[in-house]
């Protein structure tokens, strides 16, 4: 089985994006592991640090680097990925040519309750991720609109037409993971 570090934008204690993630990782049972970074620990990323990092960002990189691939879940935080996102992201890749990301394979996913979800951060994401993933899973993009009843009480997607999209999600994103460990 592969394993997959999971980061979660939002760092708030009931987010609907942490209940996201934990639901896929229901629907990646037996084919992914799904290991979730701790991200609202690190201190904020500042150059000056990058030669003796705090244990947190040690941990991290480990964490990343030990990965077969990265699920990033995205939330919107004013049309763009919520700062702590950002700063884990600049963390992990820091300093130049130690990217824990070098050679992994990625994929994105995010709710909202809004109309168009988490489109924007997304884009913006995909912007920032592009230079150090060797891949990012493009189809199915997944903007998802978090609504009562989409996550059960037992923390599994109850919605039927939700449950197969983002199993479908799910599986091709478990096939790149795959495929690029198999390369490896």
């Amino acid at each position: 089985m592969h394993k997959v570090a999971v980061i979660v934008g939002s760092i708030r204690k009931d987010s609907i994006n942490r209940k996201l993630a934990d639901a896929l990782a229901k629907l990646a049972e037996g084919r992914l592991m799904f290991d979730i970074v701790r991200i609202d620990d690190l201190p904020l990323f500042n150059q000056d640090d990058e030669a003796s990092p705090a244990p947190s960002v040690t941990r991290i990189k480990a964490q990343i680097a030990s990965a077969d691939g990265v699920l990033f879940v995205a939330p919107e935080h004013n049309r763009s990925i919520p700062s702590a996102m950002k700063n884990a992201i600049d963390w992990a890749t820091r300093p130049r040519g130690t990217s824990a990301f070098s050679g992994k394979v990625g994929a994105i996913i995010g709710t909202s309750r809004g109309g168009i979800a988490t489109a924007i951060a997304q884009s913006h994401l995909r912007t920032i991720l592009s230079g150090h993933m060797a891949a990012l899973l493009g189809s199915p993009e997944a903007y998802v609109q978090f609504k009562d009843g989409l996550i059960g009480e037992d923390g599994a997607i109850a919605d039927e037409a939700s449950k197969t999209f983002l199993q479908g999600f799910v599986d091709k994103f478990a096939r790149l993971v795959e495929a690029m460990a198999e390369k490896a």
